[in-house]
């Protein structure tokens, strides 16, 4: 495009003296240029499959003014060709700031979900404190029962084992009694009547 613009600095540097100076350049230079060229300034159309989540705005109509050429001068050194591309650099322009406006959008959106994730990760992990906090007071619990378990067991074995001495004295008075029964038993038969 800088070739485009120093083609004409010469001719509008002589119109600012007052002159009109034809250029020196051939005359095809200083027609319009054919529509192939003109377009190939243009954006492509966006793809409806590129920004499937975010609504699209509808695209700003294109600004295509109709331009009647004021003097055979200004067509003859193409500012129509130049007004045309300002026209289509402008909808370049709109077109760029549309994609910027649904890329925003999305940035936002995805913000927005980032942002509710977190929050349901935390409950989440609040949730998994609670629950650590809830296994760790039954295996105290469970610790305590296991012990006092222990302690009852122990008891009881301290209860046999008294039950057992007390049968074992019992069965040593008992034969203490049979033994002395026994004597005065034959004590008494011994006896002459």
């Amino acid at each position: 495009m800088v070739g485009l613009f120093d083609r004409f600095k010469k001719v509008f540097e002589d119109e600012e003296e007052g002159e009109m100076v034809e250029e020196e350049a051939p005359k095809t230079s200083l027609e319009p240029e054919p529509e192939s060229e003109v377009e190939s300034y243009s954006e492509p159309e966006p793809e409806p499959e590129q920004t499937p989540e975010v609504a699209t705005e509808p695209q700003p109509e294109p600004q295509t003014e109709s331009f009647e050429p004021q003097s055979s001068s200004a067509s003859s050194i193409g500012i129509d060709v130049l007004m045309d591309k300002r026209v289509k650099l402008e909808e370049a322009i709109d077109y760029v700031g549309v994609m910027i406006k649904n890329l925003k959008d999305k940035r936002t959106k995805l913000e927005k979900e980032i942002e509710d994730e977190s929050v349901d990760i935390k409950n989440l992990k609040e949730k998994l404190v609670k629950v650590r906090e809830y296994i760790d007071e039954e295996n105290k619990g469970i610790d305590d029962l296991t012990r006092k378990r222990s302690q009852v067991e122990g008891e009881a074995d301290e209860v046999g084992n008294v039950i057992n001495d007390l049968k074992n004295k019992l069965s040593g008075i008992d034969n203490v009694v049979d033994t002395e029964g026994k004597k005065v038993q034959s004590f008494k038969q011994s006896r002459p009547e």
